[in-house]
């Protein structure tokens, strides 16, 4: 494979020139004419952060890319697939009306909101792939039938992956909330009898006809029927079928991977990535909270190769000294900020995307004034 081009635009001005119309025309030079093509519906990937959360892209930014796609013809709308855990975003509902709250209104950014997996997180489509844990994934149907996705990503140290980048917001953030599950764990759902209130949706949801409910009136899962899909734990509303997150760092990357390669089939030379290396937390934005940078605000990628950008804002961020007063604190320049953090090697995701296909480590960065 060829050595990929990312773009760089550092937050350091010299011409006073916005860094919002210098995020746009990064987009550009990565592609986004090419991408995009006269009536598409473009799916903008982003996060909208948790209640409470500043990490994310900021509305601004969001609007930029917006127009840019308009004026190419496209259709664009902002995506995003339910959580698996019962915070403000893991029903289309709640979803939104975070969206709303944190500043994706309308009005701001001039398109609409879909969550990528519908009302419920099962609106969702079985993708076909060959990787080491699935041979199929299950991807927000908004993000499958999209004709071209521009994928918006805020850079951050994660708890459980090391590193949450480009690979991490496609292939955990278009993933439905079974998927999720099955990311998180290799999934055998138990029971909590106390919080079952017999209402039936696991019985209903269930793919394999796994569980029924016991004379007792609580559910009972057949393991040896059940495969492990995590669908119970999306339908159960009381949480009596509890998330289950035992996994290992290396496992959780790859299927995050694995996830991506799904969400990206069929749309070769239709996606282009921006990543703001800015506001580098080290936590997901998951959260309900953002604790403090731990290096200087840098600046904003943008690629057409999803594991070169991913790379080359991983390299950034090492590259950078830590700052004082924060969990970056301590670290000098040259130091894996998010390995030094976490305890974690975020760069396995990288490595092991480039083996399946997803693009390249090999970059080239151009700085864009």
């Amino acid at each position: 494979m060829s050595r990929a081009t990312v773009y760089f635009a550092p937050v350091r001005t010299e011409m006073k020139r916005s860094l919002v119309a210098r995020a746009g025309a990064l987009l550009e030079k990565a592609g986004l004419q090419a991408a995009v093509s006269e009536g598409d519906l473009v799916a903008v990937k982003l996060h909208f952060g948790e209640a409470g959360n500043t990490g994310f892209v900021h509305p601004v930014f969001v609007r930029e890319v917006v127009r840019r796609i308009k004026a190419l013809g496209g259709k664009p709308f902002l995506t995003d697939a339910n959580t698996l855990y019962r915070g403000e975003r893991s029903n289309a509902v709640d979803h939104i009306e975070c969206a709303l709250h944190n500043g994706f209104s309308y009005a701001t950014v001039e398109a609409p909101i879909v969550i990528a997996d519908g009302l419920d997180g099962r609106d969702a489509v079985d993708v076909l792939i060959q990787g080491k844990h699935f041979d199929a994934v299950r991807i927000g149907s908004a993000g499958v039938h999209a004709d071209a996705m521009v994928v918006l990503t805020h850079v951050k140290g994660h708890e459980a992956a090391g590193f949450g980048g480009a690979l991490k917001n496609v292939g955990m953030g278009l993933g439905c909330r079974s998927a999720k599950q099955r990311m998180h764990a290799d999934f055998r759902p138990e029971v909590e009898a106390s919080k079952c209130r017999s209402c039936g949706r696991c019985v209903r949801w269930c793919p394999v006809q796994a569980i029924v409910l016991g004379p007792d009136r609580v559910a009972v899962v057949d393991h040896g029927v059940c495969y492990g899909c995590g669908e119970c734990v999306a339908a159960c509303p009381y949480g009596a079928i509890a998330t289950q997150w035992k996994t290992t760092p290396e496992a959780l990357q790859e299927k995050i991977a694995e996830h991506a390669l799904g969400a990206l089939v069929g749309k070769q030379g239709k996606v282009v990535y921006v990543s703001f290396v800015m506001n580098v937390s080290p936590d997901c934005d998951c959260w309900h909270f953002s604790d403090a940078s731990v290096v200087p605000d840098i600046g904003v990628l943008a690629s057409d190769d999803i594991v070169a950008i991913d790379q080359a804002a991983y390299d950034l961020v090492a590259a950078a000294p830590g700052l004082a007063g924060t969990r970056g604190g301590g670290t000098e320049a040259g130091e894996d900020k998010f390995a030094r953090i976490t305890g974690i090697d975020g760069t396995h995701v990288m490595r092991y995307a480039e083996q399946i296909g997803l693009g390249t480590r090999d970059y080239e960065l151009v700085t864009v004034g």
